[in-house]
């Protein structure tokens, strides 16, 4: 399940429950929110399995760019060859050839760019996820602790 659903489930749970007067805490549901927690957990590992998923996609992009790279590199050299056997355009062949390495260079290199860009944003919104995630976690934890605390000072008053 999506991490921010179960997010949007904790909250939902927490405005359900039964605000106790005089405070900022609520009796919540406890079967239901060690429910969401361990759900939580199930999810947290998938959403790192999905950024391992941006990575290697990252990385298979730049193995293709790569790829590519090497194959103009060839194709370049290929034709600079050509052109260098025939004497009088043997200047205009290697300045073309340059050309084509600096293209088939520029164009790997903006396709890194752009695929450590895409990972990295990825990875971004991912962390503010997380983040934002475990916080409504550790709020749910904190509250819940101030409950059990009220409760155990309220039996030693009495």
């Amino acid at each position: 399940m999506d991490i921010l659903n179960l997010v949007n489930k904790l909250e939902e749970l927490f405005s359900q429950g039964r605000s106790l007067p005089f405070t900022h805490n609520v009796v919540i549901n406890e079967d239901q929110m060690i429910d969401l927690i361990d759900q939580m957990r199930i999810s947290i590992p998938e959403e790192i399995k999905r950024s391992q998923q941006i990575l290697a996609q990252r990385d298979r992009i730049l193995a293709q760019a790569k790829d590519e790279h090497d194959r103009m590199i060839e194709i370049a050299n290929e034709k600079r060859e050509q052109l260098i056997s025939s004497h009088e355009i043997s200047t205009e062949a290697q300045n073309r050839a340059k050309q084509i390495i600096s293209q088939a260079q520029t164009e790997a290199e903006v396709i890194k760019q752009e695929a450590d860009k895409y990972a990295l944003e990825s990875l971004k919104k991912l962390e503010i996820e997380m983040e934002r995630s475990m916080a409504q976690v550790r709020n749910g934890i904190k509250a819940l602790s101030y409950d059990s605390d009220d409760s155990d000072n309220q039996n030693n008053n009495e």
